[in-house]
């Protein structure tokens, strides 16, 4: 008995010693770590694949707890009931997020915990049992299973309009055999259009771009220049407020219209090449646009009624500007309307710029020289 006596105590004391080891690490996994831990259960209604106890808990990304317990709804199959304990203080309240994630080349699942209004009251028990958190109701569904459903879904939609597809697509068929069978036609119809928008081949090709040239030779002023003077950009109708350079009643049959362009739409073009002429003559102190944000004496307005080649009752380049000068006050010092009529032989749209810019300085000068003597 003496001999056996030590090795009954050492074979009691290796099996509490194993028992100790499973004791400690069974509650170290279930409670999670030696720090205090709140419990509370998290319900997913479907699967929660990939989820195994001990798979960590996440709120906000940060790592805050872990799943001590899976279990299937009895009543309802399709929950899945989650105990997890997490760090004391962990901010969950009524309204936190609950989903899965999936994490690692393996995929291993983890229960992630969202936000939650700082308003929000805290997470509350519910009697004996640990607080209950409700998670997305498409949290457990992994791409797969959403792509099956969408399919489904698109299949049922299929099917309960197949004969509204079969006719739309009929119809579609009918209409292609009649666009084939009425091809010139449509042709035809398309190459109108181009015509009537300017769209045409010629007007594809490289423009041809005619300026003004702003008259230079002026008499010599009376007086020394000391007004300001700025032109504000002419109205226009329409008509001519474009870059093309314009033929009526009819236009001409030479194809160089097609491509003739003004280096700018026309007001732009007139307002600069006033401007100009203005400065050419000297005889104000400074002459400026509106927008330069000058203070000025004098305001030019100016209206273009006129700037086009005029086929009958004879050919002629015909160009007339109505002009009114405003003071500082906003009354109108003076107005006066300008005109030039020259008679051209135009047969392209080189002669017919040309006759248009010899028109247009005679009437800038014209202009220049009685703006100066009403300022």
């Amino acid at each position: 008995m003496e001999t056996r006596a030590p090795y009954a105590l050492i074979g009691l004391f290796v099996v509490a010693a194993v028992a100790a080891v499973f004791g400690f690490v069974y509650w170290l996994h279930n409670t999670g770590g030696l720090t205090d831990r709140a419990v509370l259960r998290v319900r997913y209604e479907n699967s929660v694949s990939g989820m195994l106890i001990g798979a960590a808990v996440l709120f906000n990304g940060i790592r805050v707890g872990e799943v001590t317990d899976l279990k299937l709804d009895r009543e309802d199959p399709r929950n899945v009931t989650a105990t997890v304990a997490v760090a004391t203080g962990t901010p969950i309240r009524a309204d936190t997020k609950a989903s899965i994630d999936f994490q690692g080349l393996t995929g291993v699942a983890v229960v992630t915990l969202n936000g939650g209004d700082p308003k929000s009251p805290l997470l509350a028990a519910g009697g004996d049992s640990p607080p209950l958190l409700l998670a997305d109701p498409m949290a457990g569904q992994n791409m797969t299973q959403a792509a099956r459903a969408v399919l489904q879904r698109l299949d049922g939609i299929l099917t309960e309009n197949s004969s509204a597809l079969k006719s739309t697509i009929d119809n579609l068929n009918t209409f292609s055999d009649a666009l084939a069978r009425n091809s010139s036609r449509v042709d035809g119809i398309v190459a109108g259009l181009e015509r009537m928008t300017g769209g045409t081949a010629a007007a594809a090709a490289a423009a041809v771009v005619y300026d003004l040239t702003a008259p230079r030779a002026f008499p010599p002023a009376a007086k020394s220049p000391q007004a300001q003077l700025t032109i504000a950009e002419p109205a226009a109708l329409l008509l001519f407020d474009s870059q093309k350079i314009l033929v009526r009643p009819q236009a001409l049959d030479s194809p160089t219209f097609e491509t003739a362009r003004w280096s700018d739409s026309l007001p732009k073009l007139v307002q600069a090449k006033i401007l100009q002429s203005f400065e050419n003559s000297k005889y104000l102190a400074a002459v400026t646009r509106p927008g330069d944000g000058l203070n000025s004496d004098y305001q030019l307005l100016v209206e273009i009624r006129s700037f086009e080649i005029a086929t009958a009752p004879e050919m002629a380049a015909i160009v007339e500007l109505s002009a009114r000068i405003v003071g500082e006050n906003g009354r109108i010092k003076d107005s006066g309307v300008f005109r030039s009529a020259l008679p051209a032989k135009v047969t392209d749209a080189a002669t017919a710029a040309g006759a248009l810019n010899e028109a247009f300085g005679n009437v800038a000068k014209e202009l220049v020289i009685w703006a100066a003597g009403v300022i």
